[in-house]
């Protein structure tokens, strides 16, 4: 694949996960928000699991990588999807796009705290701005602890939770595709929050029937495109381009998410949430190294092409 058709899936990739956040918000207001969660997420595990079944691509795992599977597993798909469902109940989805806007910065910073990444002057300002951001839009709402709105709060933590997955799958990266990751994670992810909505809510179920036809295409929508298909064609992009250049396209799902919030939901789209994005995006580029990157892989091409 050349780099351009990459570039052009990575940003029709963006859109998608961008409404992706409308989609969910919709979702939450029609089911029991962790039982739809947890549907959405098996459905996308089968999906990669197939789609790896067609290509002979399937393979099993050792106990060490299933040890990893299952800590990301709890982290990034029971600990960020329980919370992101959870925030997206009691907050707008303009306000969580832009708080998912943070996950590059606050994977750069679990680099920095778990696996010894070094914190440069310029990666310290950019996770002061990031916070800074959210500040502004956490600020802004309306929840019950003292102006600071609850939703948003849950949706920061899910951000944090799948900042730590992220670290683990790095190490796990080492060994195994990240496509198959992607499955197995899916897949036990479910499990952890099947068995969550039982206990949190008992009658989850009943609240999968009597839905229009619009609202399941919502749904599969989400679970297939978004979640699926969406990830494997990321995790390609990550194994092409590089985590790095790959990681800047996540830049603008913010933007996309306050454009359909704005489009599908009629939400009123803040000066505050504006300050709080502008924030959020020179922090990322600052707080994961991207800045600093492109001057080393610059000063590079010139020694090379000196000597």
């Amino acid at each position: 694949m050349t780099k351009p058709i990459i570039y052009l899936l990575l940003l029709m990739l963006m859109i998608i996960w961008g409404f992706n956040v409308i989609a969910i918000k919709i979702l939450v207001d029609y089911f029991a928000p962790i039982t739809i969660t947890a549907f959405r997420i098996l459905t996308a595990g089968f999906v990669v699991m197939i789609v790896l079944g067609m290509k002979k691509e399937f393979r099993k795992v050792n106990r060490k990588q299933l040890f990893y599977i299952v800590i990301c597993a709890l982290t990034g798909y029971l600990g960020h999807h329980y919370f992101l469902a959870t925030g997206l109940t009691m907050t707008t989805a303009s306000n969580t796009g832009l708080i998912l806007g943070l996950v590059p910065l606050m994977t750069s910073l679990s680099a920095i705290l778990f696996l010894g990444d070094r914190l440069t002057p310029l990666k310290l300002l950019g996770i002061l701005l990031g916070l800074t951001g959210v500040s502004f839009i956490v600020l802004n709402g309306s929840g019950n602890l003292n102006g600071i709105s609850l939703g948003d709060v849950f949706v920061f933590l899910c951000v944090v939770a799948q900042a730590i997955s992220f670290v683990y799958i790095k190490k796990l990266t080492q060994t195994m595709d990240a496509r198959l990751i992607t499955g197995w994670m899916q897949l036990l992810g479910a499990v952890f929050l099947f068995l969550v909505s039982f206990q949190i809510e008992p009658g989850g179920m009943s609240t999968l029937t009597g839905k229009p036809s619009w609202v399941w295409s919502v749904f599969f929508a989400s679970a297939i495109l978004a979640t699926g298909v969406g990830h494997m064609i990321y995790n390609k992009a990550i194994h092409q381009l590089g985590a790095g250049e790959s990681a800047i396209f996540i830049n603008l799902t913010p933007f996309f998410s306050l454009m359909g919030a704005w489009l599908f939901l009629g939400e009123t789209i803040q000066l505050s949430q504006l300050a709080g994005f502008f924030f959020i995006v020179t922090g990322v580029v600052l707080g994961t190294g991207a800045l600093e990157n492109k001057k080393h892989y610059r000063v590079q091409r010139t020694v090379q092409k000196g000597s």
